[in-house]
This record gives structure tokens, C-alpha cells and sequence, in this order.
């Protein structure tokens, strides 16, 4: 007996015409709290709350980063701001003052350890980069 195995599992159902419900759910929500504060706050006073309950609800429907709903993204914030987090390394900054930096930049011998080709030598080291390929 042959059994039929579900595909497409992870592709939620389109209920709502082109929402999902969780989708639907988000506007549906964001319109009602837009009303409410509308009528209890007027137009005037509550603009501002309308504008960004209805941006954040626009941003759970439609805005979709990496493929990912916007409210994983939230709640991956949430969580990263919440937790408590390890710090292994933690540099130990030695104060160095301007007599001490004197005092080694003394110490110190300064070399000029460039080493100067002659143009025969040159020549030679062209001449033999040309004649000896190793690659033919």
C-alpha cells in the first residue's frame, strides 16, 4: 500500500486572496490599533503612533529579507539585545608617555639596509631570467 507523502511544506497556504493568515493577521491588527488610536487621539495627535504602527505592520506583511518573515528578524534582535554576552578577549591598553617613547626611539639604531643592484648586475640577472626560462 502506497502512501502520499505531503510536498511543499515549508509554502504557507495563500488564504486571505494574497495573504497567509499570519499576514492578513498583521494588517488586520495594524489597521484596528491605526483606528483606535485615531478615534481616541484625533488626527493631530495621533499621527505620528498611526504612521509607525502602520509602517511596522506594512513591514511584517510584505518585507521579506533573505527569504525570511521580518518578525524572525525582530525577534533574532530581541534576543541578541536581551542576552547576556561572553567576552573572551578583552585588551589591556598599556599608557605609554611622550618620555618613554623618547627614550626607546633612542635606544634604536637607524639602519639603512636597502641593498643596491649595479647596472652590470642587473644586466646579469636580466640576461639570465631571459636565457634560462624554466618553464619551456
Amino acid at each position: 500500500m502506497q502512501f502520499k507523502v505531503p510536498q511543499f511544506l515549508e509554502i504557507e497556504d495563500k488564504i486571505f486572496g494574497p495573504f497567509t493568515f499570519k499576514e492578513f493577521a498583521y494588517l488586520a491588527g495594524g489597521a484596528g490599533i491605526c483606528y483606535i488610536l485615531f478615534k481616541s487621539l484625533g488626527i493631530w495627535l495621533g499621527a505620528i503612533p498611526i504612521l509607525i504602527i502602520a509602517g511596522l505592520s506594512a513591514l511584517l506583511t510584505f518585507y521579506h529579507p533573505n527569504g525570511k518573515p521580518f518578525i524572525d528578524m525582530i525577534e533574532s534582535g530581541l534576543k541578541f539585545a536581551m542576552q547576556d554576552k561572553l567576552y573572551i578577549w578583552k585588551r589591556h591598553m598599556n599608557k605609554i608617555t611622550n618620555e618613554q617613547l623618547r627614550i626607546t626611539n633612542k635606544e634604536k639604531i637607524i639602519t639603512n639596509d636597502r641593498r643596491q643592484l649595479s647596472g652590470s648586475k642587473l644586466r646579469d640577472l636580466a640576461w639570465s631570467l631571459d636565457v634560462l626560462d624554466l618553464k619551456k
